[in-house]
Order: structure tokens, then sequence, then C-alpha cells
């Protein structure tokens, strides 16, 4: 639902907000990518832990993972921006039916999340693993911006692929020792 709303915000600010705002706000996206990151996890661990205590506090928390990656709002913002500009609709317009779309997709993800009976328990692993991803996303989406800046040399040939395959094995090797352990 977070989306849904910002996105009818963000139709209405396309005609307000200049090239340079954005440029604003895109750089200070990696510093809110870590807030929101550390919002996830602790009210991840916060759900597990109270849920173990059994209290179920999913109603409140479950709020943290409807707070939009920044990054994410960022992209809906340039693309309501192409959008508007492609079928010459208003912002407002253009956000009503993109807010919609995404209120339409959390009812339906919801939805689904309730019929396969999940517990508070599984929503606080869900928190988890969405903050420690951003965190990665935030420590890695820099490193390689400098890292294309650098004038690398390309080996060139197949031993581009060699590292991949390599960490396409240990991931399969991870996944067959987890399902051989809790047979």
């Amino acid at each position: 639902m977070g989306l849904s709303k910002f996105s009818i915000i963000i139709g209405g600010l396309i005609g307000l907000v200049g090239q340079s705002n954005l440029d604003i706000i895109m750089s200070m996206g990696m510093t809110l990518h870590v807030v929101v990151a550390m919002l996830l996890i602790g009210a991840g661990i916060y759900t597990q832990k109270k849920w173990s205590c059994g209290h179920d506090v999913s109603r409140r928390t479950f709020l943290f993972i409807s707070v939009p990656c920044p990054v994410c709002l960022t992209a809906l913002f340039v693309s309501c921006m192409i959008l508007a500009s492609t079928l010459g609709w208003s912002g407002i317009k253009i956000g009503i039916f993109v807010g919609s779309i995404f209120f339409i997709m959390v009812l339906c993800s919801t939805w689904i999340f309730r019929k396969m009976h999940r517990t508070p328990e599984d929503l606080g692993a869900v928190m988890m693993f969405l903050g420690i991803f951003y965190l990665l996303g935030s420590m890695l989406v820099p490193a390689y911006i400098k890292a294309k800046q650098l004038s690398m040399v390309s080996t060139g040939g197949e031993v581009d692929i060699v590292p991949l395959l390599v960490l396409c094995g240990l991931i399969i090797c991870g996944y067959v020792i987890g399902n051989r352990r809790s047979v």
C-alpha cells in the first residue's frame, strides 16, 4: 500500500520536480537504502522475537516491508515521467493509474501469503532477508560503479565465465547440503 500512495504523490510531483532536484534525490539513494535496510532487519528480528514469546505483532511490523526501496522510488518516478510524456496524461492520472496497479498487486500478494498459511516468523525472516539484500546492495553498487570507472583490460575468452561457474557450483552445493540436513 505504501508504494501505491507514493505513486500518486509522485504523479503529482512530476511537473514540479526538475532535473537538478532529481539529481539531489538520487544522490541520497544509498543513505536511504541503508536506513531502510536497518529498519527491515530490526523489524524482522522484533517480529520473530515477539512471535516466539507468543505475541503476534505482524499487523504493525508489516508496515516496514511496505516502505519502498529508494532505488525503486527513483525508478518509479522516472517511469511515471516517461509514461506521462508518452501518453500525454497529467501526472495525477498517471499516479492514480500506477498506484492502483500497485494496490491490486499488494492485495493479491497478501491474499496469496495468507493462503499459504505463513506465520509471522516467516514475515520476520523475509524482512531480514530483504534488509540484508538492501544492505548488500548499498555496499556493492558503489563498488561496482568504482570498478567500472577503472580502466581494466579484459582477458576475453572463456576465462571470464570460470568465477561464475564456481559461484553457481557453491550455491548448488549449499542447497544440496541444506536439503540433506532437513531430511
